[in-house]
């Protein structure tokens, strides 16, 4: 875990706005108190004391001098410095906007929550330097799944994701589908190469549905297009330019 301690205001402000933004598990303690027990990086500023070894001795802990006037080069600094520490392991949880999660060991160093349509290229992005990463995507939302596992060219296991969605406390929407991912990437699964989904009749109406709201006269796409559309093989929007023209 990162712990940011420094009387420096700017700096906090800083750095705390930063890991806020990505996502990133960390807590905050004042200058010279005693560090948490899962304590991995210690970010301070150029003025503010750090414990000496003798008082951590069972403790390897990165200590990260950060620049006030640079704080995302102090956030990427201790993002590196977890990274080194455990193997890298992304947890989706899929839907049409994916909550992801990434793991190094057992600490979580960067949540998203993006479109479906960049999933990949985010997850492509965060294990681009790892040496044995792994992918856990879980078992819900089978269509939209099993279309980003067919993008992703990494070891993926497919996850039981039952009871990994938490009950959400006031003023945190938003939050379930990351905390998901979170969940599924502390869990082992089966590993696969590709998931073949046969579409329900319910998932194809979905889909319909979804061309019918997209489109700007109310069209509706036909069983074929859906299909095409539940494999991965076409847009909602592309389906629609095909029926315009069939």
């Amino acid at each position: 875990m990162i712990v940011v301690a420094t009387a420096d205001f700017e700096l906090y402000h800083g750095v705390v706005t930063e890991l806020r933004e990505r996502g990133v598990e960390f807590t905050t303690v004042e200058p010279g108190d005693e560090l948490p027990e899962r304590t991995h990086v210690l970010v301070v500023g150029d003025e503010d004391d750090v414990p000496d070894r003798d008082e951590t001795p069972d403790k390897e802990i990165e200590i990260i001098r950060a620049d006030p006037a640079e704080p995302q080069r102090a956030v990427e600094s201790a993002l590196s410095s977890l990274r080194d520490g455990g193997r890298t392991i992304v947890g989706v949880d899929p839907g049409d906007r994916p909550g992801i999660a990434v793991l190094s060991g057992d600490v979580v160093v960067a949540a998203f929550h993006v479109p479906l349509a960049d999933a990949a290229d985010v997850i492509a992005d965060e294990i681009a330097d790892a040496a044995d990463p792994i992918v856990r995507v879980g078992d819900g939302a089978r269509l939209t799944g099993a279309s980003l596992i067919d993008e992703l060219d990494v070891p993926v296991e497919l996850v039981d994701e039952t009871g990994t969605t938490p009950s959400l406390g006031t003023g945190a929407r938003g939050m379930g589908d990351v905390l998901a991912a979170v969940n599924i990437a502390r869990r082992s699964g089966e590993q696969v190469r590709e998931r073949t989904v046969e579409p329900t009749v319910g998932e194809l109406d979905v889909i319909k549905a979804r061309s019918r709201e997209q489109s700007d006269t109310n069209r509706e796409i036909d069983e074929a297009l859906a299909r095409r559309v539940a494999a991965g093989e076409l847009s909602i929007q592309e389906a629609l330019a095909e029926h315009r023209e069939q």
